[in-house]
């Protein structure tokens, strides 16, 4: 395998905060090239076994997926896990223990919506949510516009669901620690993903990568949906600078909402090493 692959190694689907099931996810991936795919859900594994079958039956290639949500100096960073074996009794506990205070978190979010105005909130976002168990600030979002109160998500998340907006809620996740550990015990290797969203200063940044690379870590996200072309530049050299692998992926949620579609994403610069060259052993 080479840089060239058409992988796409990040995106969501009904069993978390997509739109699509993990088979017309598949479908998707396949219409637009994607030799090697993955499906991370949110802090769950459930939908693993319908992606690598649906893989399998557009003729992809699969590795294993799941994006855990991880509190590092009191900001959220999303850590990926691609590659481990979905039966790990130690990871699946984790991701339920993780899962467990979203609930909670998302009355929090109604009773400060309802605060402006916003009434039903938590029942409105519910129905939007495949799984109930991974309610998320996207269902809101998504209530939200089709009840008219914003004109699109991005909005949504402008005015009510961002640090100091009336919806916001922090919640304290796993620690990097479990969130590397948990990937690396199941086999599998872990990934910061789409690292420019967080707003780290560089200090920050530099202590996040150091102590994700001590732990175990192995890659980092370089192109992804959410990266500029200079960011894709930036995070090539700061892949090169702390050894680690790179990975693909376009973070893809839903076709009315996400800014990149599955495969379509640059390819890897040619100096990197990609994530699936060292999971070989992995792909199914």
């Amino acid at each position: 395998m080479t840089t060239i692959l058409n992988a796409d190694l990040h995106c969501h689907s009904v069993v978390s905060d997509g739109t699509l099931t993990p088979e017309e996810l598949a479908e998707r991936a396949k219409a637009h090239g994607v030799e090697l795919w993955a499906l991370t859900d949110h802090d769950e594994i459930g939908g693993q076994k319908r992606a690598l079958a649906a893989a399998h039956a557009q003729g992809m290639r699969y590795l294993t997926g799941v994006e855990i949500s991880v509190t590092f100096i009191g900001q959220t960073v999303h850590i990926v896990g691609l590659g481990f074996d979905a039966g790990n009794a130690a990871l699946a506990q984790g991701l339920r223990d993780t899962r467990g205070g979203r609930r909670q978190r998302a009355l929090e979010m109604s009773e400060g919506l309802a605060k402006v105005g916003i009434h039903g909130a938590y029942e409105g976002a519910l129905p939007y949510a495949g799984n109930p168990e991974l309610i998320s600030r996207t269902h809101f979002a998504r209530f939200l516009v089709e009840t008219g109160v914003c004109k699109d998500t991005n909005e949504v998340f402008r005015k009510y669901l961002t640090e100091g907006k009336p919806g916001f809620v922090p919640h304290r996740w796993a620690t990097l620690k479990n969130a590397v550990t948990w990937i690396t015990e199941a086999g599998g290797m872990a990934v910061i993903a789409h690292p420019a969203r967080y707003k780290f200063t560089p200090n920050e940044e530099y202590a996040l990568f150091t102590e994700f690379k001590a732990l175990g870590g192995r890659g980092v996200e370089v192109v992804t949906g959410s990266h500029s072309t200079a960011e894709f530049a930036s995070y090539a050299e700061t892949a090169k600078e702390f050894g680690l692998a790179a990975s693909r992926g376009s973070d893809f949620h839903s076709p009315g909402e996400s800014h990149t579609e599955l495969g379509t994403l640059p390819f890897l610069n040619s100096e990197l090493t990609p994530v699936w060259e060292l999971l070989g052993n992995r792909i199914q």
